[in-house]
Order: structure tokens, then C-alpha cells, then sequence
């Protein structure tokens, strides 16, 4: 493993970029086709729930890509010479709904990059800032966490999930974790990390026991789920990946009321805990 030059790699901090994209009625058919029916009911004419992440993807020219499928490192983010990349987390504030045909702008800050030594080696994260705005005014804030490790080793198990969540108090939603779930969104969000549909590369590069299911795809069900049993939009959703979902089986998305807010969670086929949530209603 090449040594993480931790002062290097801080001068990211400050890094920003603006970019723009369109909610298209097209965008919103294949969101809704994807992931429908587990999608809260919103308004005619708003965008579904977690739409924002399916926008402005971003598209790097196919002879600049790593080897992971995406674009390659020391751009927008900082060179982190770890190998495996993951989201590890988030937080989002809600301020108001994006409509079909939306023009929406996304500026974007590197807001912070650490190095920590975990159960499996070295992490590094990186913490990103986003706004998005329409001409109506900023839509939605987003903090944005990055997780890159180390190459597997033998004897790692990087595809155990954690224990198991508490019960739920209201029947949640079960997803099947096909391979075509997993492409239409790579396709949806233009996503080309490649454990989401290459298997070999999956198992025996990035050392998973299977694809991966897509962390913000985890994160769309819960932040629907929540605005579901709130009956309301929340004003602010908070999610962190507890471990990699392996494809394959149906995995759950569930939770319970929590005074006026709600937690929920995702768990894979053998019912262990894969990312965690809480949503506040405002």
C-alpha cells in the first residue's frame, strides 16, 4: 500500500465546481421504473425523493477512468492512494421539492479530508458539501462522506454485514437485490464502479463475496421509507453505511417512529444491518 501523504492530500480542502442538469420527465419515468414501488407519494409535477443523486452524475471520457471504473484519481477529489472506494455516509436538509423540469444547480466543496486506522487498515475519508439550487432558490444542502481502504487481504471478510437492527414497529418494503436493479441504477446515476456489475472484478479484485448494492440506492428507499410514515417530507436525513450489502437475495428496508422523527435501517438477506438512518420532520 502506498503511504497516505496526509498534508498533500489536505490541500483538496477548498476545491469546488458548479455543475447543471435538467429533471427531465424521462429522469423521473426511469427513477420511478427503478425503484417504484417503494417511493413516498409526492405532489404532481415534484420530483421523487433522492432524485438529486441521479443528477449532473459525472461523466469522465472512457480513457480516463481508473481502474475501478471510475473517474480517475487528483481531479475534483484528492489523489487518495487507497484502492477501494465506498460512501460511508451522509447528511441532507431539505428546504424545498424539485419539480419536473427543473433547471438545478450543484455546487460542490471539498470540505475536509482524514485518515483514521480502522479494524481493517487504513481509511481515508473525504467529506464533500453540496448545494442545489433551482430558480426558485436552493432546494437542498448535502454533507457527503467518502470512504476509501485498502486493497483486501487474505482472511478479510469485507462483505459481513453488521448486527442485527431492532425491530421494526410497521411493516417496511423488501427489494430484490437483482443484477438488473443494480445496472439500472449505475445507469440512472452514469455510476461506473465496477462491483456493481462486474462481478469477477467484485470478488476477486475489491474482494466482496458478490456486487454490491449501491449505497445511495440504500439510502433513496430509507429516506422514502421515512416520508412515508412521517406523512410529510423530512427536513433533515442523516444515513451511515454499517457495512457493504452483497446483491443477490431480497434485503430489507425498515424502522420505527422515534418521538417525531424516525430511524430506520436496511439489512441484507440473512436480516444483518447494512446502513442505518434518522430522519427529523421538522
Amino acid at each position: 500500500m502506498s503511504a497516505v501523504d496526509i498534508d498533500h492530500l489536505r490541500g483538496w480542502i477548498g476545491r469546488s465546481r458548479t455543475v447543471e442538469d435538467l429533471v427531465t420527465p424521462r429522469l423521473v419515468a426511469e427513477y420511478r421504473a427503478t425503484l417504484a414501488p417503494h417511493l413516498a407519494p409526492v405532489p404532481d409535477g415534484e420530483a421523487p425523493l433522492a432524485l438529486h443523486w441521479c443528477l449532473a452524475p459525472e461523466t469522465p471520457a472512457a480513457d480516463s477512468l481508473g481502474p475501478d471504473g471510475h473517474a480517475a484519481k487528483g481531479g475534483f477529489l484528492p489523489p487518495v492512494p487507497l484502492p477501494r472506494r465506498m460512501w460511508a455516509g451522509g447528511e441532507i436538509e431539505l428546504l424545498a421539492p424539485l419539480r419536473v423540469g427543473d433547471p438545478v444547480t450543484r455546487h460542490e466543496t471539498v470540505a475536509d479530508v482524514a485518515v483514521k486506522e480502522g479494524r481493517t487498515g487504513t481509511l481515508c475519508f473525504v467529506t464533500v458539501r453540496h448545494e442545489y439550487a433551482t430558480p426558485r432558490g436552493v432546494a437542498i444542502r448535502e454533507r457527503q462522506d467518502i470512504v476509501y481502504r485498502e486493497a483486501s487481504r487474505p482472511g478479510d471478510a469485507p462483505g459481513a454485514a453488521g448486527a442485527p437492527p431492532p425491530e421494526p414497529d410497521a411493516p417496511g418494503w423488501a427489494v430484490p437485490a437483482t443484477p438488473v436493479l443494480l445496472f439500472r441504477y449505475s445507469a440512472m446515476t452514469f455510476n461506473g464502479h465496477r462491483f456493481h456489475y462486474d462481478q469477477p472484478y467484485a470478488t476477486e479484485v475489491e474482494g466482496y463475496a458478490g456486487l454490491v448494492v449501491h449505497g445511495p440506492m440504500q439510502a433513496s428507499l430509507l429516506l422514502n421509507l421515512a416520508a412515508t410514515r412521517l406523512g410529510r417530507v423530512p427536513a433533515r436525513f442523516r444515513y451511515r453505511g454499517v457495512a457493504p450489502m452483497i446483491a443477490g437475495g431480497t434485503f430489507a428496508v425498515a424502522g420505527r417512529r422515534d418521538g417525531a422523527g424516525f430511524k430506520g435501517w436496511t439489512t441484507d438477506a440473512d436480516g444483518r444491518m447494512c446502513m442505518e438512518a434518522s430522519a427529523e420532520a421538522g
